[in-house]
């Protein structure tokens, strides 16, 4: 039994995901952990699946839906992690005018108090910019010092940022 990592990346169509899940579990894989979505108007697709199909079997197994040229296909081997949350969780949103640098500047302040980014997505929406993201916090930050430091960086882009502790009924 492997974890295979697997990427589906292109033009969007109705189908992708019922045509890749179908081969995925008439090869008896079984589906971990997913995200899918679309960037606009392509999309993309990860999984990480658990079987006994190595990788190029897969691979090969889903070249239909590669055979138009409007779609990517790639699958490797991964290595099994153990999923530990090492504090607590917090939502991270930000919104505004879109303008270069707001991820990079508002992330690097979570990274600066350890914190890990879980889940990040972002959308532009004419010109108002949307970052919404799952933080993982250790027990020695401090979450009212990022706020501090959020808001400082935020009003220095120009947008609005907010943080806040999940409850585990929301997630």
């Amino acid at each position: 039994m492997s974890l295979l990592a697997i990427t589906v990346l292109g033009h969007d169509r109705p189908g992708i995901i019922a045509e890749t899940t179908g081969v995925l579990a008439e090869l008896g894989l079984n589906i971990e952990d997913s995200t899918m979505t679309l960037l606009r108007g392509h999309f993309a697709m990860t999984l990480i699946t658990d079987g006994a199909a190595d990788a190029a079997t897969v691979e090969d197994s889903l070249a239909g839906l590669t055979a138009d040229g409007s779609l990517s296909v790639s699958v490797r081997e991964v290595p099994a992690e153990s999923v530990v949350s090492r504090g607590s969780a917090y939502l991270l949103s930000v919104h505004g005018g879109d303008r270069p640098g707001i991820v990079s500047n508002v992330v690097a302040e979570v990274a600066k108090v350890g914190g890990n980014i879980t889940d990040l997505t972002t959308r532009l929406a004419g010109e108002l910019y949307v970052l919404i993201a799952e933080v993982d916090l250790p027990a020695s930050a401090d979450p009212d010092g990022l706020k501090a430091s959020l808001e400082s960086v935020a009003g220095d882009l120009g947008v609005e940022v907010t943080l806040r502790q999940l409850e585990s009924d929301d997630l």
